[in-house]
């Protein structure tokens, strides 16, 4: 089965735990003073934690190059994170009163004497500057300079079998800055350098779905095959369409006529608009018009190999098809990144902001929480909050991983998902019926066993777990104030007593064998470029499906901006607006049955069949209220129209 996630975003840092620094960093609380360093303000979270004493190599050469970006605190980031705050608080006086991108600059952004300051500062070191943003002074320079600048040795690390360079103790900046940096990254070269100017590939190679096939939940009974928790089972839909969606998140009328979504991945497929034309006219959605969908893209792409440039096409035509199948009117902006790494992604979100290009941000990526360090969620938080004063909410896809326990060894949530400052978006398995009638929805989790030789049964059934919506308690963001009093105290202190942010916060469709159809250009097995469609799924599916749920109840509100959503995602808690998602919401054992193509696109190595098994999220449950697999639930009939009775 093709993957149904996005390719995971590599960090620039990999730590194998994170100090419970993100939360403060994320609030805009001032560097401490350095007790050992006099003079110096620490940069908090600038020492990954896989470089401790043991794992030490010894100093690295002062002549290695080092290529960082210092970010910039601004004139104010307590009050950012504060206003960051009250703007999206529907209890606060000051909600909705967004301001411009030049507004919100001006009032927290970073001076030009902040800026001068910084400059000097690192080119007073040897530094050479190579770039200055709203956000960021960029340098490069030989270790010998960044450790003057920085006030902390480069020493080489081991790190499982590789070797990379770390500071020795957390980096500083001089006082006399007065807190003008917030952190710097790229002191520690995990996983390796850039490289530069390369070209994208072209699209993976095909996958096809082979049948039979549900056209709707439960419309063809796989009556030859056995039976699965007592019963006949039918087979995986096709793939549902915007339609059936539409109808299951009561949509209504609503086209999301008047709103702007933008959409960020790493790269950008050659095909997209060709392939959206063509799916949107094959299931009758709407035509997309001149100038609705646009493209923001960098000049040059890098690391196209390490990060399967490719494999990016699928998942930004999944976000463009499904955001438009959703929300049809919608205005859709394309922000690729250069490469899937943090400071490119951090840059296509970043434009976004700046230029305010859209009040909605769609993003199906991200990465485990060991993965980040504080500096880069520092980073990440602060473009987060400018978003939040603008009225623009951004919204990531949980992970396709459940626990995480399966895939990484350790249970844990992934980021950016885990950012207070974002909607975390989960998955479900969804059974809409015939008519369009929406049937019931389980968390996203599954078992998959296959057919046994004789195929009179299903091997060691129920199987084992492949995939699931991740969620859970986050080991290093606090618990946000929106989420007190709806996430019940074992989640929210799972992992300490004052309380840590518990992912998702809302979800939608995700499982794949009960996922979308989509259409996309790809190389064929004779080598040659066709358009052709195939079902997917993923929290890749539920975040562009969310925002254009969003997109629709901004229309509903008169078209002022939501702006990040949480507070009052949390504050329908309990109504009807939402569907409440449980495991077994029939009451009994719930499976599908799936033939596969062998080779992923056609009969000439056989048939596959199995077995899968709905609402079985590895240790995550989807139970009464709240749950940590789907977050408050699924937007219903209602859900949309509330918007405009604020």
């Amino acid at each position: 089965m093709r993957s149904n996630r996005a390719k995971v975003r590599a960090g620039v840092s990999l730590a194998a735990t994170l100090p419970m620094l993100a939360g403060a960093l994320a609030l805009g609380i001032p560097a401490a003073h350095a007790a050992d360093n006099p003079g110096r303000d620490t940069l908090a979270g600038t020492k990954p934690a896989w470089a401790t004493a043991k794992a030490d190599k010894g100093a690295t050469s002062d002549a290695a190059q080092v290529s960082a970006r210092v970010y910039l605190a601004g004139r104010d980031a307590a009050g950012l994170a504060a206003y960051a705050k009250a703007v999206s608080d529907p209890a606060s006086a000051a909600y909705g009163k967004y301001l411009s991108a030049d507004q919100a600059q001006a009032r927290f952004g970073a001076t030009k004497a902040q800026v001068a300051a910084v400059k000097s500062w690192l080119a007073s070191a040897g530094l050479k500057v190579t770039g200055v943003t709203q956000h960021y002074v960029s340098v490069t320079g030989d270790v010998a300079a960044a450790e003057k600048a920085f006030g902390t040795q480069l020493h080489n690390y081991a790190k499982g079998s590789k070797t990379y360079r770390a500071p020795q103790k957390t980096a500083s900046a001089p006082e006399s800055l007065n807190g003008a940096v917030l952190t710097v990254t790229g002191l520690d070269n995990a996983p390796h350098k850039a490289s530069s100017k390369e070209q994208l590939p072209p699209p993976d190679s095909v996958f096809k779905n082979a049948g039979p096939f549900s056209s709707y939940y439960g419309s063809n009974i796989a009556t030859t095959l056995p039976d699965a928790y007592g019963t006949k089972i039918p087979y995986a839909v096709e793939g549902y369409t915007g339609k059936q969606l539409r109808a299951a998140y009561g949509a209504g009328s609503y086209t999301g006529k008047g709103v702007r979504i933008a959409i960020t991945d790493a790269y950008a497929s050659p095909t997209i608009a060709y392939d959206a034309a063509t799916y949107a006219k094959s299931h009758g959605d709407a035509t997309w018009t001149t100038g609705q969908l646009r493209q923001v893209l960098p000049k040059n792409y890098t690391k196209t190999k390490e990060c399967g440039a490719a494999g990016w096409y699928g998942e930004e035509t999944l976000d463009v098809e499904a955001v438009h199948a959703v929300a049809p009117d919608a205005q859709v902006t394309y922000v690729g990144g250069a490469s899937c790494y943090d400071d490119d992604l951090l840059d296509s979100l970043s434009k976004i902001v700046d230029g305010h290009l859209a009040d909605i941000v769609s993003n199906s990526w991200g990465d485990i929480e060991a993965n980040q360090t504080p500096d880069l969620a520092a980073a990440y938080d602060q473009v987060f909050q400018f978003g939040a004063v603008e009225g623009i909410g951004f919204y990531f896809s949980s992970g396709d991983n459940g626990d995480e326990v399966a895939n990484t060894g350790t249970k844990q949530v992934d980021t950016p998902a885990n950012s207070a400052w974002v909607t975390a978006v989960g998955g479900t398995s969804l059974a809409v019926g015939k008519g369009d009638k929406y049937l019931w929805e389980t968390g996203w989790g599954t078992e998959k066993a296959t057919l046994s030789a004789d195929g009179t049964s299903w091997t060691d059934f129920p199987g084992a777990f492949t995939s699931g919506a991740g969620g859970g308690t986050s080991a290093t963001v606090a618990e946000p104030f929106y989420q007190k009093g709806v996430v019940p105290d074992a989640l929210a202190k799972a992992n300490s007593a004052a309380g840590n942010r518990v992912v998702p916060d809302i979800s939608a469709i995700a499982d794949p064998n009960t996922g979308f159809k989509v259409g996309q250009t790809q190389t064929q097995a004779d080598g040659t470029e066709a358009y052709s469609e195939y079902r997917i799924g993923g929290t890749s599916l539920a975040a562009p499906v969310i925002a254009a749920v969003q997109a629709l109840a901004q229309e509903a509100g008169g078209g002022k901006a939501i702006g990040f959503a949480n507070p009052s995602i949390y504050a329908k808690y309990g109504t009807k607006a939402y569907h409440d998602v449980t495991d077994n919401p029939t009451g009994s054992g719930l499976a599908v049955a799936r033939v596969d193509f062998a080779n992923g696109y056609d009969a000439t190595d056989g048939l596959l069949t199995s077995v899968r098994s709905l609402g079985k999220d590895s240790s995550l449950s989807a139970v009464k209220g709240y749950d940590d697999v789907t977050g408050v639930g699924t937007p219903a009939n209602g859900y949309v129209q509330s918007y405009g009775l604020r």
